[in-house]
């Protein structure tokens, strides 16, 4: 009788954890995802996607998420990844890892939310189409993106409201050299200078007036407290920021169809997933900032933000930066146009949408 009993008890267990969904078989396919910055907010989309694999692939892929750069800074990550150490991480394709990396954010291309959704999309964007070749050029197989949204300019001196009011001002810059060339050439004539500083040291040097300023976003103005030392924030809405998710491609290359397309799925999921909620952190983001005293945003018109757009002079940074690696790759498809017209295409499409 109690044989019986305990086969019956046996047989329950086995059918409530069917029914709960946690019947999953020990994985086939156990990867690490690693993360070199603290974004709590983005987190939630990364862990949000590693749930979805596990679920559409019937629990045969399990991924364990690394945050906060406990599998190392964003450079060692990188390498992890390429020589599959680590399987998948977060990266900035910085054109000294990534050589086409320029391509995932020029300035005065994806300018809102919207924008974004159809330039990145994995489902066909042209941004992820370029960047899936670039990526896969070093070793690597691009899942899906995760943006903050547009940059502005902050500064301690005063507001920015045409390209004269750089006069004198100095910018900290990074290595992103589209950012630094259209910056540069926006503040031509002006006496405005730039600095490279870590961003890790920005804070610091706004403080002490090491620089007056930096191109920055809302949640950095906020969570890092760029609004504190900066105090007037011109929305120039002259970048997009946009990290890439990708993992080693011979791994990828590696896994059978079915477990290609649960990623596929879980990753146009997740990408969508951190599109709401930034997009949505966004004015809770700019909620705060106006309501803190002393702290200035220069809302732009759009014919203001044209002055700025046509002294960047993009077509000839495109040319000098773009160009050479896109015919190396794309030999006679003049894809610098190509790319150019379908965001001015979606641009058109999105403004046609909100009229």
């Amino acid at each position: 009788m109690k044989k019986v009993v305990l086969f019956w008890a046996l047989i329950l267990c086995v059918f409530s954890l069917l029914v709960g969904g946690e019947a999953f078989a020990k994985a086939e396919y156990e990867w690490s995802f690693t993360q070199p910055w603290s974004r709590p907010l983005s987190n939630k989309g990364y862990e949000f996607f590693c749930d979805k694999v596990k679920e559409y692939s019937g629990g045969r892929i399990e991924i364990k998420f690394y945050s906060d750069g406990l599998l190392g800074n964003h450079d060692e990550s990188y390498h992890a990844v390429q020589e599959g150490s680590i399987a998948m991480g977060v990266f900035s394709p910085y054109v000294n890892l990534v050589p086409g990396g320029m391509l995932n954010w020029m300035p005065w291309t994806v300018e809102n939310f919207d924008e974004a959704r159809l330039a990145y999309s994995p489902a066909g964007g042209i941004l992820f189409k370029v960047m899936e070749d670039a990526w896969a050029e070093v070793g690597f197989k691009i899942l899906f993106n995760v943006a903050q949204g547009p940059y502005g300019i902050a500064n301690s001196k005063r507001p920015i409201r045409t390209p004269e009011d750089f006069k004198n001002l100095k910018l900290r810059v990074s290595s992103s050299l589209g950012f630094v060339k259209c910056l540069a050439n926006m503040g031509e004539g002006t006496g405005m200078t730039l600095e490279t500083v870590p961003w890790s040291e920005l804070y610091n040097a706004m403080a002490r007036k090491v620089v007056d300023g930096c191109w920055t976003m809302w949640p950095s103005l906020v969570d890092e407290r760029h609004y504190e030392v900066a105090p007037y924030f011109t929305d120039l809405k002259w970048a997009w920021d946009a990290q890439n998710i990708a993992m080693n491609k011979k791994l990828w290359d590696s896994l059978p169809d079915d477990l290609k397309e649960a990623i596929k799925k879980a990753a146009l999921e997740a990408e969508e997933y951190l599109l709401q909620i930034q997009e949505a952190a966004q004015e809770d983001y700019i909620a705060t900032l106006e309501k803190q005293e002393g702290f200035e945003i220069i809302r732009l018109t759009d014919e203001e933000r044209q002055v700025f757009r046509d002294k960047a002079r993009m077509s000839g940074i495109w040319e000098e930066l773009c160009t050479p690696w896109l015919e190396k790759k794309y030999p006679g498809q003049n894809m610098t146009q190509v790319i150019l017209d379908e965001l001015d295409r979606i641009h058109e499409e999105v403004a046609a949408k909100k009229k």
